[in-house]
């Protein structure tokens, strides 16, 4: 289990950090919020106008989006999960960090993966997840599995922001594929509560996504 102390200790050093020039420009940090012993960590890029002036992650439209995707797709209440980014201030008018800002915050997270153990990482978008994969076309990797450390699978998603763009829920297009990816999302958030393997879960869903089309 997450150490509560721990993660505290992390939140209270994010919002003191000074080492990228976001520090400049923010109103408040966003260091993440959810269940810290979740079994499945979402991460995304960066937070936006809504989430500078909250301090919460996904609270926008982007976020008012992935809530309905938590609950009417994958099944889940948000609480169940724990929700980041990979740099804790908005970088300006919503651009996605630099190299050298996720260089200078990703300690951070990683610090909070380190606490809280996760089984599966959801990357919502290209940007989290060219970070912790190094893949870099998220309409050919996203749907499947891919080895991080310590056993962690990666498992990446469009961001809701792409999808807000792109409302057609039309078979072949990018909300109908998160629609499969959150449904496959929710079947592994049952079965890491049930103490599932992960290494079992990671075939179940490969399968059930190679038979509904998703990958």
């Amino acid at each position: 289990m997450a150490n509560i102390k721990e993660m505290n200790f992390i939140k209270d050093k994010i919002k003191i950090c000074e080492k990228c020039s976001l520090h400049l420009s923010r109103n408040n940090t966003v260091p993440g919020e959810g269940n810290i012993n979740s079994k499945i960590v979402f991460v995304g890029e960066g937070p936006g106008a809504d989430e500078d002036s909250s301090g919460r992650p996904f609270v926008g439209r982007a976020g008012k989006l992935l809530d309905v995707m938590f609950k009417d797709w994958a099944k889940i209440d948000r609480n169940q999960i724990f929700i980041t980014n990979i740099v804790k201030c908005r970088p300006p008018k919503n651009r996605v960090p630099s190299d050298e800002e996720m260089n200078s915050c990703g300690h951070f997270l990683e610090a909070q993966l380190i606490q809280i153990k996760p089984k599966i990482i959801v990357t919502l978008g290209s940007t989290s997840m060219k970070y912790l994969t190094n893949k870099t076309k998220i309409t050919e990797s996203r749907g499947k599995f891919y080895d991080w450390y310590s056993g962690i699978k990666i498992f990446p998603t469009f961001h809701p922001s792409y999808l807000l763009r792109n409302p057609s829920m039309q078979k072949g297009t990018p909300r109908w594929y998160s629609w499969l990816d959150m449904r496959a999302i929710g079947i592994m958030i049952k079965a890491l509560n049930n103490d599932k393997n992960v290494e079992d879960i990671v075939k179940a869903v490969t399968k059930i996504m190679k038979d509904s089309g998703g990958i």
